[in-house]
């Protein structure tokens, strides 16, 4: 094949002014066809320009003025780095191409298309201002762990956000049968994702056991400070714990935990990211939790290649499934270790649980995740 010469091309200031000029009358012109298809009067105009840069301006210009506007309330920002600003940060990504999208942590007097509100109890006061100010306009109500298995009981404000909101998104397959029976008609699973990660190799010598959660106790850490316990004598299994002291007696028996207990190790809160990486060179991770709404971090290990020990709930078993084998009973530090020794004694069992694990993975991609979300809110705006 002919090889043509190559040549520097060296734009110029003219060059680059008249690149300027290209892409200011592209916007120009989308102006003018956002105010004609306002008008109805798309086909009687024709954009200004011809070039691909002032035409990809103009396109750009008109669909992003007509995109609906839409705001998620999340009383989590950057800095808690919990699950729910996880969750909304995500979904901001995945809508953004359907829809303009903005985050707060309370919302005020915008002229917003819809509302998406993460958590019942404490998104509350802009549930109602939202309902007051758009009675007409859509509100989808999140609901969290706390809500679903708690709050939704116990607290009037978040049972007035159920009534209140015009579906219901539930965030395993089984939380729907959290909801009294009058308001199960308006939930919508939404399976969350993340990017998956290529399973790394693991020394078989050793078991290193991971739990992430921030110390509180819905998350019952005591459980997996009880299984570190009782497994103190054995070298070959390590317990790593990510996690913030929310809880400031849970902070406490951690460290004591960490200073008394040579296998436990508490790193407190770690970066996202570095986070991942640990879940991705664990063994397994253990999900303790009391209650959960549909835990995002038993996403992460499945799709890190990582098996799950989780403790028997709705909000784990809506994620994995029934027939999941790494299941143990609420609170029950003894049932836990012994499926750890068992998964270090037998590593035909470690690779079982992570093939029942990876099964699950294919349910919790991005493209899933964005058709659940997109077929939740076209029919609403």
């Amino acid at each position: 094949m002919t090889q043509l010469p190559q040549r520097r091309v060296d734009f110029g200031v003219e060059r680059h002014l008249q690149i300027r000029q290209r892409r200011d009358e592209g916007f120009k012109g989308g102006q003018r066809v956002a105010a004609a298809v306002e008008h109805g009067l798309g086909e009687h105009i024709r954009a200004p320009v011809a070039s691909g840069l002032g035409l990809a301006c103009v396109w750009r210009y008109a669909c992003g003025v007509h995109l609906p506007q839409l705001v998620i309330v999340t009383p989590a920002l950057a800095d808690a780095n919990n699950g729910n600003w996880q969750t909304a940060h995500r979904w901001s990504h995945l809508l953004s191409g359907a829809y303009r999208v903005r985050l707060t942590a309370q919302w005020s007097d915008h002229d917003d298309a819809l509302m998406i509100a993460l958590h019942a109890r404490r998104s509350a006061h802009s549930i109602v201002a939202w309902r007051e100010r758009h009675p007409g306009r859509p509100l989808v109500l999140v609901l969290t762990g706390t809500d679903l298995y708690r709050d939704i009981a116990s607290d009037a404000d978040a049972h007035r956000s159920l009534e209140l909101a015009d579906r219901l998104v539930v965030l395993n397959a089984l939380g729907a049968r959290a909801l009294p029976a009058h308001l199960q008609d308006k939930a919508h699973v939404v399976l969350q994702s993340c990017s998956a990660r290529v399973a790394v190799g693991k020394s078989p010598n050793h078991l290193r056991a991971l739990m992430v959660g921030h110390l509180r106790s819905e998350k019952d850490p005591q459980t997996y400070f009880e299984a570190a316990r009782l497994l103190a004598h054995d070298a070959n299994i390590h317990f790593d714990h990510i996690g913030a002291a929310l809880d400031a007696d849970l902070g406490q028996q951690a460290q004591a935990l960490h200073a008394a207990c040579p296998n436990y190790r508490w790193l407190g809160p770690l970066s996202h990211d570095a986070t991942r990486r640990r879940i991705q060179r664990a063994h397994v991770l253990v999900h303790p939790s009391r209650m959960e709404g549909g835990a995002h971090v038993v996403i992460e290990a499945v799709r890190s290649g990582t098996p799950v020990l989780a403790s028997h709930i709705d909000g784990n078993v809506g994620l994995l499934g029934a027939r999941y084998s790494g299941y143990f009973a609420v609170g029950n530090a003894a049932e836990l270790a012994a499926k750890l020794v068992d998964l270090h004694l037998h590593q035909g069992l470690l690779a079982q649980l992570a093939q029942q694990a990876q099964a699950c993975s294919v349910q919790f991609d991005a493209e899933s995740e964005a058709r659940s979300l997109k077929s939740l809110l076209a029919p609403l705006i």
